[in-house]
């Protein structure tokens, strides 16, 4: 399946920012803590298991061989994508409009069947 993945070190780069926003909020909810803005604590809670995900999935895409795929666009030889792997065949829970939807090969925005030009870059869709 051809798939636009994210880059190997804009994903090593976005797995460092998570750590930086890891010990932001950290630091945000031990102080809200002893400030008594108790309100305020489970917003630094959401956005320090947001940063954990974040990193997780970067340092997956920066480090393993088989990356999750950010759009599948059609199916051909290239790598496989190892969230393909984990849906079973034919289960419709996972399937929808987006898989049977046209992406432009060029900037991978979603196209109509029918169109001649992207929309989005403005090339030829062949």
């Amino acid at each position: 399946m051809k798939s636009i993945k994210p880059g190997r070190m804009p994903s090593a780069r976005a797995a460092f920012g998570s750590v930086f926003g890891i010990l932001f909020s950290s630091v945000w909810t031990v102080i809200t803590l002893f400030m008594g803005a108790y309100i305020m604590a489970p917003f630094g809670i959401l956005i320090l298991i947001s940063c954990i995900w974040d990193l997780v999935y970067h340092l997956h895409n920066a480090t393993q061989k088989n990356r999750y795929s950010t759009y599948d666009i059609v199916d051909g030889g290239g790598e496989q994508d190892p969230m393909q792997a984990r849906l079973a065949e034919g289960d419709t829970m996972f399937t929808s409009t987006v898989d049977k939807a046209n992406f432009c090969p060029y900037c991978g925005e979603k196209t109509e069947e029918d169109f001649r030009f992207c929309k989005s870059c403005g090339k030829e869709l062949p």
